[in-house]
C-alpha cells in the first residue's frame, strides 16, 4: 500500500537539540535547544512527487532498513547509482540498491539475497528512497 504525504503539510517545529548525543561512553548533556525541526522539511523536499511505502523482508538489513520500516520515496529524483530505489521487477515492487555500472543491477543489502540483473529496456524505477523510519519500540 501506498501512502502520499497531505499536499498541504502542517508544520510540526519540535525541538532539536544540537549537541550531539554519543552512542558510545556517556558525557554530560546540555539542557538547551538552540533551533526546530520539521520533520515534513526535512523528510520531504518534493511534497507533490513523494510517497510512503513500508519495507517488507530483511534484503536491506546491512544498510539499517529493518521489516516494517516507512520508507519515504521521492519520484522526482533522477536514480543514480548506488541509490536506494523502488522498483519494479516481475511484476512486484522491490526495494534494492542500484547499480549503474559496471552492469545494471539491484543490489540487496544482505549476503543472503542474489542481486538482480534486470534487463535495461524493462527496467521501471518508481523513486529514489531519501529516508526510512523504524520504531525503536514497538507499537508505541
Amino acid at each position: 500500500m501506498l501512502l502520499v504525504p497531505k499536499e498541504n503539510l502542517v508544520k510540526l517545529n519540535i525541538p532539536l537539540f544540537l549537541e550531539l548525543c554519543p552512542a558510545g561512553f556517556p558525557s554530560p548533556a546540555q539542557d538547551y535547544t538552540s533551533s526546530e525541526l520539521d520533520l515534513n522539511d526535512y523528510c520531504i523536499r518534493h511534497p507533490s512527487a513523494t510517497y510512503f511505502v513500508r519495507a517488507q523482508g530483511n534484503s536491506m538489513q546491512d544498510v539499517g532498513m529493518r521489516d516494517g520500516d516507512l520508507l519515504v520515496v521521492d519520484r522526482s529524483l533522477r536514480p543514480q547509482n548506488r541509490d536506494i530505489v523502488i522498483a519494479e521487477v516481475d511484476g512486484g515492487f522491490t526495494v534494492k540498491q542500484l547499480q549503474t555500472t559496471p552492469k545494471l543491477a539491484l543490489l540487496p543489502m544482505n549476503n543472503a539475497y542474489s542481486p538482480i540483473y534486470p534487463n535495461p529496456d524493462e527496467l521501471t524505477i518508481f523513486g529514489v528512497v531519501t529516508h526510512w523510519v523504524h520504531r525503536a519500540r514497538g507499537n508505541i
